[in-house]
Formats: structure tokens, C-alpha cells, sequence
């Protein structure tokens, strides 16, 4: 594969320069043969489960009357908004979250911008165990190269972050196809027009829409509004950042988006269960 990044001229740039001086370092402590003996051992875990079908029909767990699913968040910091919770627990958070009825838990592993780590995502999914019914997990990362891949697998992910803005069309297929190749899904965000036709050219089947703007951090719930329209129907819509209140949700849910994913806003909430069904819009009718 060629160069797999590009350029942004936003935060992404920073990010990625740091991820590459780790990704040298994780490969050293920890290489490829590591990373697939890895994967043999999580399987004690029990399988693999759909992302794409927790994010649409839900779980058992899912609240009666929920409108729309819930993508959990795992967050200790963001570069836009600082330090949400430095002691914050992963195992401890993804039980709250699956015990709220999440469809799935985003577990950031961004060590220098968001404090995480592929240790967080080990945590959370050892947390929700060998459950039948447990949420998805999703890595949330800054992905550019196959070993990320692999290792995501190798510490429980079950759908993976890919960021259409960060990467290249070609390499987007390539990683799309070997995020599938290693029995997970990706999750595919876009924040325009043109990157959604790509996303969807390169062969996205759940696509994320980030209401933030990573040029200028400016938050506007309209981007998914405005995109959604343009997403196939057999496509499966996220939204994503900006999504605090109720009044939030239901202008996703209006748009057409089959799932929110949440972390600030959970993260802060001090009821995560009360957060949880708000945003899921439990007990609350459709607008007309």
C-alpha cells in the first residue's frame, strides 16, 4: 500500500505525526505475530458480534420504545474541549454503558490528544465479557496503517474508525477491505458531500456523520441534516459530535440517522442511564 494520510491542514495533521512516532514504538514492543497471537487469545471472549446489526435493531437490552441506538463513548479528553474525566474507569464506564442499553461502546485509544489506549479497549471489552447480547465495541483512532488494524482486532474491537478526510480514496478501500477481512466493520466518518461520494465509492456500508468541523471545531447538527438525504437507504447513518440534549437527538433521528454516537455528553452526564434514554428518545413519539 502507498502512502496511506494525507495532508488535512487541520488537527488531524498533528495527530498523525504523533501516531507515527507511537506506531513505531507499539511495533517494536509488540509485532504483527504478537498482534495475531493476540487475536487467537480473544476469542476465550467469545465472538465477534454485528456491529451494523447492534446499531440498527439494538439488543435485548435495548430500552422498550427507543427510537434511536446508542453508540457510547469512552473519552477522557478531546484537543477541543480538554480533560473531560482523567480517572475515568474504562471497564467500569463500558458496564454503565451496556447496563444503559448502548448498541455499542466507542473506546478512544488516542494517547496524546484524547489520553487513550489499546489498553482501554481491552478493558472494555473483557468488561461485557462473553454476553450474548453485549454492545459492539468500535475503536475510535486515527487510522492509517494495516498494523492498527490488526491491532484493534487484537484487543477486542469489533468495528473500527476510519476517517475519510485523513485518507487517501485508494487506501480507504484498501482499509475498509481489510477491516473486513479481520472480522470487524468500519465506521466511515464523513463531514461533506464530497467525502460522503467517496466514502460511498470506496465501499462504506455504515457511514458517520461528525457535525464538528475539524478545520475550525465549529459544531452545526444541519452537516448530517444535509447529508443524510444523499445516503442510500441500505447504508446505515450515525451521527456524530454535537449531540447533548434531547432536542439533538430528535433532529437526528428526523433526519434519518439510525444511531448517535455520544461520548461528552455521557462522559459529563452524572446519570448515565437517565442520558442514555434521552438521547435514545425512549417513550417519545416520532414528529410529525
Amino acid at each position: 500500500m502507498a502512502e496511506r494520510a494525507r495532508t488535512t491542514g487541520t488537527v488531524l495533521d498533528r495527530i498523525v505525526t504523533n501516531r507515527r512516532a507511537r506506531l513505531v514504538e507499539d511495533r517494536a514492543a509488540r509485532d504483527e505475530a504478537a498482534l495475531r497471537e493476540r487475536v487467537e487469545a480473544m476469542r476465550g471472549l467469545g465472538p465477534q458480534v454485528s456491529f451494523v446489526d447492534r446499531i440498527r435493531n439494538g439488543r435485548l437490552a435495548t430500552p422498550r420504545g427507543a427510537r434511536l441506538r446508542l453508540i457510547a463513548e469512552i473519552k477522557r479528553a478531546s484537543p477541543s474541549k480538554g480533560l473531560f474525566d482523567a480517572n475515568l474507569d474504562a471497564g467500569k464506564q463500558a458496564l454503565a454503558y451496556a447496563a444503559a442499553g448502548a448498541a455499542a461502546i466507542s473506546v478512544l485509544t488516542e494517547p496524546d490528544h484524547f489520553q487513550g489506549t489499546v489498553a482501554d479497549l481491552e478493558a472494555a471489552r473483557r468488561a461485557v465479557g462473553a454476553d450474548a447480547d453485549r454492545p459492539a465495541i468500535l475503536r475510535k483512532e486515527f487510522v492509517f496503517d494495516p498494523y492498527q488494524v490488526l491491532e484493534a482486532r487484537a484487543f477486542g474491537a469489533d468495528a473500527l474508525l476510519l476517517i475519510t478526510m485523513l485518507l487517501e480514496p485508494a487506501a480507504l478501500t484498501e482499509l475498509i477491505a481489510l477491516v473486513r477481512a479481520t472480522e470487524m466493520e468500519p465506521l466511515v466518518e464523513v463531514h461533506s458531500e464530497e467525502e460522503l461520494r467517496v466514502a460511498l465509492d470506496c465501499g462504506a456500508q455504515v457511514i458517520g456523520v461528525n457535525n464538528r468541523d475539524l478545520r475550525t471545531f465549529v459544531e452545526d447538527l444541519g452537516v448530517t441534516e444535509r447529508l443524510a438525504a444523499l445516503v442510500p437507504g441500505d447504508v446505515t447513518l450515525v451521527a456524530e459530535s454535537s449531540i447533548k440534549v434531547a432536542a439533538d437527538a430528535e433532529r437526528m433521528a428526523a433526519a434519518g440517522a439510525h444511531a448517535l454516537l455520544v461520548g461528552e455528553a455521557l462522559v459529563l452526564s452524572g446519570d448515565i442511564t437517565a442520558k442514555a434514554r434521552e438521547l435514545m428518545l425512549v417513550g417519545t413519539e416520532a414528529r410529525t
